[in-house]
């Protein structure tokens, strides 16, 4: 079907539940430019697109029903999905492995994706930065866009290395890191590091100046070096509460410093095994606005019990847990999907549903830095005329009924869009 001059017809999504600019939830229309992969306009129900005529314009309209539609979700966090890992030996083995592992997070409702390296050796880090690279500057297609790299590594204390392969944990390298933001081209995105660790402030100057996010993460640092670091420039932490000293009334660590810099946003990872649920409330409720709902799935995500490689180190899964396979005690990322994670804080926190698709869509989108259409387009992340055109349709338990990414379906339950 097209429209006038061959275009596709613009499309509008109506439900009972569309998450408007600032917040509320209520019915209304989302009308997108397939051509564009751009929104339209967000309207009341029984509203065409601003302008629109109905002599001169080409529309389709379908009614979702007792669904929410929301802006698609960023998973700033991801190191695999559907048997596939983001590490790998070669840009092109890279770049392969993250096509099928974008279009498998498509499905459960993610739009965009910082795809997440652990510590490897620097030959490996190379290839996987490089393959990253040559997808992100690629269109998104039908699966979720990756928009740049995440490097959680090998800057960080071995003392914490949680699931890292601690023979690749080494000292803050600014050789390296110049070479890495070299292969980059302009899309790594964010980095971890531990700031109590000798040449990590310096490094971390470095990623700044480049516009590179820097995260803490992976630490051992007190709490007066987590703040010296928020004060030199960090601005986010990796994953709250795990791979860090625990927080204690004495020695509060990088978690109070967290919990009480109105400056930087923090992780959680929702999957009910890396956190209490009483944590998620903790959190959610000492830092509204700052929490950022992400993944730490591993290539496991999706597939049954079995092994695979995070890095070069084996995980298992065990029932619904990834662990070490080396050591089942330690976690070693997770099976979690976006919908999932926002279903639990929603269960966990009782929040309001807008304030957790928020923390999975347009808090991380701030922290990966938005791709928008034009200086001054919104950025993706929200539903505004003219931004991306990146959505989820979830169903009343808040299951993925669609994804649409840059215009186009990503994922349809029963071919509902199609």
């Amino acid at each position: 079907m097209t429209g006038t001059g061959g275009r596709p017809p613009l499309l509008g999504l109506a439900a009972q539940r569309l998450m408007w600019p600032g917040g509320l939830l209520e019915p209304g229309v989302v009308w997108i430019d397939p051509s564009t992969g751009t929104i339209v306009d967000v309207v009341r129900a029984g509203h065409g697109p601003a302008g629109a005529r109905p002599e001169d314009i080409h529309v389709r309209l379908v009614d979702l029903g007792d669904c929410t539609i929301a802006p698609g979700f960023v998973d700033i966090h991801v190191h695999g999905g559907g048997g596939y890992q983001v590490n790998g030996d070669s840009p092109t083995q890279v770049a392969e492995a993250l096509t099928s592992l974008t279009e498998f997070h498509a499905r459960h409702g993610t739009t965009s994706l910082l795809a997440t390296t652990v510590s490897d050796t620097p030959a490996r880090l190379a290839a996987s930065v490089s393959g990253i690279a040559q997808v992100a500057r690629q269109p998104p297609g039908h699966a979720a866009r990756v928009l740049g790299c995440n490097l959680e590594g090998p800057f960080i204390a071995v003392p914490r290395a949680g699931a890292h392969d601690r023979g690749a944990i080494r000292a803050p390298d600014l050789a390296e890191l110049s070479r890495l933001l070299e292969l980059g081209e302009g899309t790594v995105r964010a980095i971890t590091i531990a700031p109590e660790i000798e040449g990590a402030l310096e490094l971390a100057a470095a990623c700044l100046d480049a516009g590179v996010t820097v995260a803490l993460g992976h630490s051992d640092a007190d709490f007066d070096t987590a703040r010296s670091a928020f004060d030199a420039g960090a601005s986010h932490v990796t994953h709250l509460f795990n791979a860090m000293a625990p927080f204690d009334h004495r020695h509060p660590g990088l978690v109070g410093a967290a919990l009480l810099e109105g400056r930087i946003t923090l992780e959680l990872i929702c999957d009910l095994h890396h956190l209490h649920p009483g944590a998620i409330s903790l959190a959610a409720q000492a830092a509204p606005g700052r929490t950022v709902l992400v993944t730490d799935a591993t290539a496991l995500a999706g597939m049954p019990p079995g092994r695979q490689h995070l890095g070069a180190v084996e995980v298992e899964l065990v029932e619904t847990r990834v662990v070490l396979a080396s050591d089942r005690s330690t976690l070693a990322g997770s099976v979690l999907t976006m919908e999932r994670a926002v279903r639990h804080m929603v269960d966990a926190t009782r929040m309001p549903l807008a304030d957790a698709l928020r923390a999975a869509s347009a808090t991380p989108m701030r922290v990966a830095g938005a791709p928008g259409h034009g200086q001054g387009a919104p950025p993706a992340g929200t539903l505004e005329p003219g931004a991306p055109a990146d959505l989820v349709v979830l169903d009343p338990e808040l299951e993925v009924v669609a994804t649409i990414v840059a215009g186009a379906v990503a994922f349809a339950r029963d071919q509902l869009l199609t």
